[in-house]
């Protein structure tokens, strides 16, 4: 049994107001490529498919070319669904049962009746079956109904009690989908700046990884660094393109698991992505970054560098026009940022010979302090005529 196992698509995400679009549908060319060569017999997606639970128009039409084409290429795969936090049940779940005569299972919320279980999709092959447990993103407050509890639940007490009302037969191969925080040993596995805003608070939201040894692959969404959750077979997969500076060293990449009889380690590889334009971060001073912009350019054929760009200047003192100047060069600039062991000399330096600072010296110095970037020349006009404009209102 061979499947692929993706997650955090996150179709519609914009980079500080840069769309991803073109980005993202660059990765999933490469993936539609990957399946075509490889030909899967299922394909999981395991949440935030969307990075809105209100997804626009385009961000729909997106995925559903992505997931037409998939069909089309790969008649017979079985692809299976999960709702991550970022996603709306309601929406996800819209035209599911036509979706399923069409081999696309979609879980979007948990069970909430008794009645009600994890949805359950069961393949075969020459070993006999493969389940597949689709569980999709939970909060404690969406089983405690279920569970018959009325005080605080944890988010392992939650989990657990949703996967102890299954019948898991572990003599047979097992799969989970979930798009979840699990935590082995008190080890939590990294994270970037990404999908760090959504972790709670202190590990709150963590779950106990060892709720997941009824299963021969736990296929995990939820982290955007590829990684085990402790032991290989459990396994974030990662997302397909880098949504932050923190990715820059990440490669990007599918899982690719083949499982061979019940008690067989799942052989796993994983199938590289590139994102085309990347992120990445220049540091140095103004002119070494100028001059690292101008290789660049050099290297993707001219018109400007087309990266998302983090920059760190080294300078002791701010060069003019400083951002005018790099978007002359970086057609996507993410930040500018000053070394401030670089200021803090500088300063240091400059207390020596001056007594006073001017209103608008004092006003930048305090802007790039709170803002970690100095004053554009636009900025700083602007700031000289409002000054102006106080100076003569104090003098009529």
């Amino acid at each position: 049994m061979k499947f692929f196992h993706i997650s955090d698509l996150h179709i519609g995400k914009q980079l500080n107001g840069y769309s991803l679009q073109k980005v993202q549908e660059a990765a999933f060319g490469q993936i539609l490529a990957c399946a075509a060569r490889e030909r899967p017999d299922a394909f999981l997606i395991c949440g935030d498919i969307y990075d809105k639970s209100v997804p626009s128009a385009e961000s729909f039409a997106v995925f559903d070319r992505f997931l037409t084409e998939l069909s089309q290429q790969n008649p017979g795969m079985e692809i299976l669904i999960i709702s991550g936090n970022h996603d709306s049940p309601e929406r996800l779940s819209y035209g599911s049962a036509f979706l399923e005569r069409h081999h696309i299972h979609i879980a979007a919320a948990a069970p909430s009746e008794e009645t009600q279980h994890l949805q359950q999709v069961t393949l075969c092959d020459e070993w006999g079956p493969v389940h597949f447990y689709l569980f999709p993103f939970i909060r404690p407050g969406h089983v405690r109904r279920l569970l018959g509890e009325t005080g605080p639940l944890s988010y392992t007490e939650a989990f657990g009690g949703v996967l102890a009302r299954e019948r898991i037969e572990e003599s047979e191969r097992n799969v989970l989908l979930a798009h979840q925080f699990f935590v082995r040993e008190g080890q939590a596995p990294a994270t970037s700046d990404s999908e760090t805003a959504v972790l709670l608070a202190g590990g709150l939201d963590q779950i106990d990884a060892s709720l997941l040894e009824p299963f021969d692959y736990a296929a995990l969404g939820h982290l955007h660094g590829p990684q085990r959750a402790g032991k290989e077979q459990w396994r974030y997969c990662g997302s397909p393109c880098q949504y932050s500076l923190s990715e820059e060293r990440q490669q990007k990449s599918v899982a690719m698991v083949t499982l061979r009889e019940k008690g067989s380690a799942p052989e796993i590889a994983l199938l590289p992505l590139r994102t085309d334009p990347p992120v990445r971060r220049y540091s140095g001073s103004f002119e070494e970054i100028c001059a690292a912009a101008r290789e660049r350019i050099r290297e993707t054929g001219g018109g400007r560098v087309p990266d998302f760009a983090g920059i760190t200047l080294t300078d002791p003192e701010e060069p003019p026009d400083l951002r005018e100047q790099l978007e002359g060069l970086f057609e996507r600039i993410l930040e500018i940022r000053l070394d401030r062991r670089s200021l803090e000399t500088a300063y240091e330096q400059e207390e020596e010979g001056t007594e006073t600072l001017s209103a608008l010296d004092a006003f930048a110095q305090f802007y790039e302090m709170v803002r970690q970037s100095p004053l554009s020349g636009k900025q700083r006009r602007i700031m000289e005529r409002v000054i102006r404009e106080a100076e003569e209102g104090e003098r009529s």
